[in-house]
């Protein structure tokens, strides 16, 4: 039996996406072209994703659609909010098969080659080439809970609160929704009093490194797998060097890539 592909749209995934996405009404007098499936066209979206290829060349034999059709979708469903709702879902879905770890959280910033793109800055790390960052918080085994776009030259440190603030309320258990980790440590780069004390605002512990002291501090043991999420995440080609000019759209591929990875982790947990 052939292995699917990684794109490949199964039923159970399908019934998550589905009730998310926006109804649109053929109109009764002049109601042009029938719309391209919409199963098809995510099914497209995730091919680009995954192989990082131009829309110009999205193989039309795939059924797909035109990589036109699919980016005027993608647009229509990230304005509609569709992606961080698809994200707040399956977040949902681990909380209830108890596969969410709040107790402690991990945060770190990666840094990507942008071709083009207004969020865009001299890297420091890069010999000043134009790039983006990827700013991502993960529970404490790794499943990505948010991520945000920054330019290239922004500090890591900048991010920690906008990251614990984009934490969306994870619903799956009776009662309140759960927004905030217990802990988050972080290394020597989040190292600023003023965020510690924004920190404990929002009612978490922060455990940051501090600047000049030895390596070995023991953080490291709790936050490889916000490491190991990266790596997750950059095996999606579309997100290891950006090409879109719009902000939302690169946004919305890194909060897809996050959702599918949740996806798999929600799996793994049913079947265990």
């Amino acid at each position: 039996m052939a292995r699917p592909k990684p794109w490949e749209v199964d039923d159970e995934l399908w019934a998550v996406v589905q009730p998310l996405l926006p109804t649109v009404e053929r109109r009764p007098r002049h109601p042009g072209r029938k719309r391209h499936p919409d199963r098809l066209v995510f099914q497209g979206l995730l091919f680009v994703l995954h192989t990082g290829i131009a829309w110009e060349h999205m193989p039309q034999e795939l059924g797909f659609g035109s990589g036109m059709t699919c980016w005027r979708r993608l647009a229509e469903w990230t304005e509609a909010g569709v992606w961080p709702r698809l994200h707040e879902v399956l977040l949902a879905g681990l909380r209830k098969a108890n596969a969410l770890d709040f107790s402690r959280a991990a945060v770190d910033g990666s840094h990507i080659r942008a071709k083009r793109g207004a969020t865009t800055g001299r890297s420091p790390v890069d010999r000043g080439r134009t790039g983006s960052r990827h700013h991502l918080i993960t529970d404490a085994t790794g499943i990505p809970l948010a991520a945000t776009l920054t330019g290239g030259n922004r500090n890591d440190v900048t991010q920690l609160i906008p990251l614990l603030q984009a934490v969306p309320p994870v619903r799956g258990k009776r009662g309140r929704p759960r927004r905030r980790p217990d802990v988050v440590p972080a290394d020597r780069g989040y190292d600023h009093d003023k965020y510690r004390r924004l920190v404990w605002d929002l009612g978490v512990k922060p455990l940051i490194a501090r600047r000049g002291t030895e390596h070995g501090s023991g953080f490291g043991a709790q936050r490889w797998v916000v490491e190991r999420a990266f790596a997750h995440l950059h095996r999606f080609r579309r997100l290891r060097i950006r090409w879109e000019v719009r902000d939302d759209i690169h946004e919305a591929f890194l909060t897809l890539g996050c959702a599918l990875i949740c996806w798999r982790r929600l799996n793994d947990a049913v079947v265990r």
